[in-house]
Order: structure tokens, then C-alpha cells, then sequence
């Protein structure tokens, strides 16, 4: 037999200590995580006594340097979002938010001080962050957002709502984007937001039937004070935002090619066990092009994220490719998805096997973080120099 890592020639392609970063959390995921996300999953809940351990790994803000974070090259962290999906979307997701959203957006955006003051308790766990873009009103066109921070002596007060935000029942701290009213009128702005300040509330969104292993929930703020040294001040349009929805974007890219492995693997093992007319349903020829299909379109898109990671860490990774690589690899991994249950058969529906987990997950990756319909606007205005927005 010869593997997907073999196809690809994977091994060779990663250094050593990336093979550890990535090895070190797939044993966490087998160990720790994928004996109860079935549990979880069943009951909306997500698994916050492997925090410490996550962050113990130093996954969280894991790209960025400094402040107590690992500071790891764009290969590897992306390696660490493979594996975290793998298990579950839920649980990268957590790790996406809080490192590729939260923390990004402090660490680009925020002063010394607030750098110093909240990155490190953030990549130590101590302090859950969710990062509030979304609105009822305002999805895939942010800048309509309603949320407006009107200066007040000594600081601004807050109003509005941000809801499907990640983390947000469970956090300690929201990363809130809001046009200013007065002297900065229209202009975007990021604000750190503690959750137990007066007037604001993070209810959880249940009920769901995507994504059930992680929290998800609302930010809504009503007269919410805050301090002048809350404001990021580096922060300004749209722009600041989109920067932090970039990175967190790229890891999505990253992080599918877990859960369309998850699915692969399984339907592979299937097939060889599954006997039907006498042999196993492997020998059939619909099932080996389902399988070549499948395993061709991983190690493109394994390739897609080595390739654009390489030039991340040369700083030329541009929104246009974001939005390609986001677009393929999520398409590619809820079409995987697809197959494999197609595979399985009845059995496929069934939670014993990760698959119908995974594609339920993924139908909620193919709209957050842009919408696939949207990267694809993205991709023609860049292509056309035409906006169809």
C-alpha cells in the first residue's frame, strides 16, 4: 500500500522539529481529545479542562513572537490546525480564535502596553478570548455593521450586538470591532472588551447542529463603558479587521486538510473491511475512484498550504491567495466528506464513524471566515480588476 504522506513526499519536505510540533499534537488528539468528542458533541459542550494542556503545548498564538507565545513558522502551525481538526473542528476553532483572531489582532493592532498586559495570560490559557465581527445584520458585509463606540470622557461606551462568535459564552475577554460616532465618525475601530463589565453578556447559541463541540454565542453590549487604554490604537477601517480575518483564514485552510484526512482514513479502512458480493467493497472499481479522487485532492491542497506558507513567512502572502487557498480546501474537504459517507454506506451517518461529524462541521467552516460564494468575488475582482460586490 502506499500512504497520502507518501504520495506527496511529505516527510521529506519538513524539518525535524516540525515533525515533532506535529506528532506531539496528534498523540494530544488521540489521547486526550478524540476518546470523548463523541460525548461532547452529543451535548453541545466543549472539553475546557484540556485548556491548560493546550496551552501547555503552547498552541495558542502559537505563530506570534514574543510575549509567552512559541513563535512558530507558518509550516508548523499549520501542521498543529491539521491536527487539532483532525479531532474535530470545534477544537481548532477554539485554538483559531483565540490565537489567529483574538491575539493576532492585540498583537498587530494593540500598544506595548496591552501587549504586555494581555498576551501573556492569553497564550497561558488564563484568559479566554472570542473576537466579535459578525453581526445579526452584517455578515459577509461587515461594513455594515450597526455597533457604535461613542467617545465619552476618559474612554467610549459601547452599543450593539455581534453574534455565531466563537468562545464567547466562555470568555473573559471579546476583541469587539465598532464604528466610532463624533471626531471619528465611520471610522472602524478595534476595542478590548472584558465580559464582566457592566452591560455586557455573551449567551450561548444552542441548538445547533454544526460545530456542537465548541461554544458559540453572542456579544451584546448596552451602554458598556470602557477606558481610553482599551481602544487598539493602531486600528483604523475596515482593513484592521480583514488583517485579522486573513490570518485566521489561512489557518482554516490548513486545519480542513485534517478533517478531509479523518474522513479519507476512514472510508479507506471501510472499504478494505466492508464485504459486499463476496469481497470487499476496496476491489470495486466506483469505490478505488472514489478513494484516487479523494487522495489526489489532499495532497493538492497539502501542497497549496506547504507552498503559501513558505511565502507567509517571507511576509508576500497576499489576500488573493488567502482567499484561493480558503476557498479550495474548504470546498475540497466537505466534497471528501461527502464521498467518503457516500462510501460507508447507512453506516456513515452513524457517530461511531467521524465522518458525518466532520461534514456537519465543515458546512458551517464553508461560511464563516467569508463564505465561499465571497472568495469568490474576492478572486474575480482580483482577476477582473471588476468589484461585483
Amino acid at each position: 500500500m502506499i500512504s497520502i504522506d507518501e504520495l506527496l513526499h511529505f516527510e521529506e519536505l519538513l524539518t525535524d522539529e516540525q515533525k515533532l510540533i506535529r506528532d506531539s499534537v496528534k498523540q494530544f488528539v488521540s489521547d486526550k481529545f478524540s476518546p470523548h468528542i463523541e460525548n461532547h458533541f452529543n451535548n453541545e459542550t466543549f472539553p475546557e479542562e484540556l485548556i491548560p494542556d493546550i496551552a501547555q503545548l503552547g498552541l495558542l498564538g502559537a505563530g506570534i513572537q514574543g510575549y509567552g507565545c512559541a513563535g512558530l513558522d507558518a509550516v508548523s502551525y499549520g501542521l498543529v490546525l491539521q491536527e487539532l481538526e483532525y479531532g474535530d473542528s470545534g477544537l481548532r476553532s477554539f485554538v483559531s480564535v483565540q490565537g489567529s483572531l483574538a491575539m493576532h489582532a492585540i498583537a498587530t493592532f494593540g500598544s506595548e502596553e496591552q501587549k504586555q498586559k494581555w498576551l501573556p495570560d492569553m497564550a497561558a490559557g488564563k484568559m479566554i478570548a472570542c473576537f466579535g465581527l459578525t453581526e445579526p445584520d452584517a455578515g459577509s458585509d461587515p461594513g455594515a455593521m450597526r455597533c457604535r463606540a461613542t467617545k465619552i470622557d476618559g474612554g467610549y461606551l459601547l452599543n450593539g450586538s455581534k453574534m455565531w462568535i466563537t468562545s464567547s459564552p466562555i470568555s473573559n475577554v471579546c476583541v469587539v470591532w465598532a464604528k466610532c460616532e463624533g471626531d471619528d465618525a465611520k471610522d472602524i475601530r478595534g476595542f478590548i472588551v472584558e465580559s464582566h463589565l457592566k452591560g455586557v453578556s455573551t449567551p450561548r447559541t444552542k441548538n445547533k447542529f454544526s460545530l456542537r463541540a465548541s461554544h458559540t454565542g453572542e456579544i451584546i453590549m448596552d451602554n458598556v463603558e470602557i477606558p481610553e487604554n482599551c481602544l487598539l490604537p493602531k486600528s483604523h477601517g475596515l482593513g484592521s479587521p480583514l488583517n485579522c480575518l486573513n490570518a485566521a483564514r489561512f489557518g482554516i485552510s490548513w486545519g480542513v486538510i485534517g478533517a478531509a484526512r479523518s474522513c479519507f482514513d476512514t472510508a479507506l479502512g471501510y472499504s478494505k473491511s466492508r464485504i459486499s458480493f463476496g469481497v470487499p467493497i476496496a476491489k470495486k472499481q466506483f469505490v478505488q475512484e472514489k478513494l484516487v479522487t479523494m487522495a489526489t485532492e489532499i495532497v493538492k491542497a497539502q501542497l497549496m498550504c506547504f507552498h503559501y506558507s513558505k511565502i507567509k513567512d517571507k511576509n508576500k502572502l497576499s489576500p488573493y491567495m488567502v482567499s484561493l487557498c480558503k476557498r479550495n480546501n474548504v470546498s475540497m474537504a466537505l466534497n471528501i466528506a461527502r464521498e467518503s459517507r457516500n462510501i460507508l454506506g447507512a453506516n456513515g451517518i452513524m457517530p461511531e464513524y467521524p465522518i458525518i461529524r466532520h461534514m456537519l462541521n465543515l458546512e458551517s467552516v464553508f461560511t464563516y471566515e467569508g463564505t465561499h460564494d465571497v472568495h469568490t468575488l474576492i478572486l474575480g475582482r482580483g482577476l477582473t480588476d471588476e468589484d461585483a460586490f
